[in-house]
């Protein structure tokens, strides 16, 4: 899926994330999900890829061991959604540079 939430309102943007954790967890399917969105990637994800300009390639790779299921506001106010929020930001601002 390549950002397929983009130009959706917050809301119906938030509706859909749960639906796809809905959908993947019911059908056990593996889902590579590309977007921007810092909290958007974590929040579906189980491991994240964060990819480095010029050619792409591997930068950083992450784990997210938060609980199921995901609720779109505990698990952002959780402190490992927080710290890797932070680590990823950081991850980006030093690519960047």
């Amino acid at each position: 899926m390549d950002e397929p939430f983009g130009a959706l309102d917050a809301m119906t943007r938030q509706g859909l994330q749960d639906e796809v954790l809905s959908l993947t967890a019911a059908s056990n399917a593996t889902v590579i999900f590309v977007t921007h969105d810092l909290e958007e990637a974590i929040y579906l994800g189980d491991r994240i890829i964060g990819l480095l300009p010029h050619p792409g390639r591997i930068g950083i790779e992450l784990s997210v061991n938060l609980p199921r299921p995901r609720d779109q506001l505990a698990t952002r106010e959780h402190p490992e959604f927080l710290r890797l929020r932070r680590e990823l930001f950081d991850f980006i601002k030093e690519t960047e540079a």
